[in-house]
């Protein structure tokens, strides 16, 4: 597919996403505002509330944290954003916790039906993009192309993965929520260093820093 028509494809994707209001206890959805034919593909686990505010992903504190990652190995979050395209598993934030106080509460976990009932977005766009790296960020996500148990058993690893009719790349990362302590501490500080690293040298990679390095004309 030509990139016109791939791009194409994408905004009419994300057009019926936009519309979708399968989940009643989901808010509308939060999608990436550059549909990128990009052969990286970033895929998170659902937006928080924050998120779901700015209408961005990974649009607060733990997106803050993420772009400090990837500004360490080339790539800060102005040119990632306009070249990679940002998927999750679950599209809608899915709302605090019942019982919790308002904003300080924690977000309530997708249940398995709006995860399988989000699914097919994923699976249109991975065979859309056709991608030769992908990101999953967070246990939501790197469950949904691995067997997960602890997050040190596949961090710093590179998996090679089938997707719609394509082989992919995948380097698992952790969540980088404030809330969580995994990759502040060992073995999880090592663990994400060493993921980083593996992304740093893999092609798809390397061919964003090259397009960022190169003038436009």
């Amino acid at each position: 597919m030509q990139r016109p028509e791939l791009q194409q494809q994408l905004l009419l994707h994300q057009q019926q996403l936009q519309a979708c209001h399968t989940c009643p206890d989901m808010q509308r959805p939060v999608i990436t505002g550059n549909p990128v034919p990009s052969r990286v593909l970033l895929i998170g686990q659902a937006p928080g509330i924050h998120e779901a505010e700015v209408r961005q992903p990974f649009g607060w504190t733990a997106g803050k944290t993420l772009f400090q990652w990837f500004a360490g190995i080339g790539l800060t979050e102005a040119p990632f954003r306009q070249q990679v395209y940002i998927s999750a598993v679950c599209r809608c934030f899915p709302g605090k916790n019942p019982g919790s106080n308002g904003r300080n509460g924690g977000d309530r976990v997708p249940t398995t039906e709006e995860i399988m009932n989000c699914a097919h977005w994923l699976r249109h766009e991975l065979a859309l993009l056709q991608p030769d790296l992908i990101l999953p960020v967070g246990k939501l996500a790197i469950s949904r192309f691995l067997t997960l148990k602890r997050l040190q058993d596949v961090i710093g690893q590179c998996f090679r993965h089938s997707v719609p009719g394509h082989e992919a790349d995948i380097i698992p990362l952790p969540h980088p929520s404030g809330a969580s302590t995994w990759h502040r501490m060992e073995p999880g500080r090592t663990l994400l260093a060493q993921a980083l690293a593996t992304i740093a040298r893999h092609p798809a990679w390397q061919a964003l820093l090259e397009k960022q390095q190169t003038p436009s004309t």
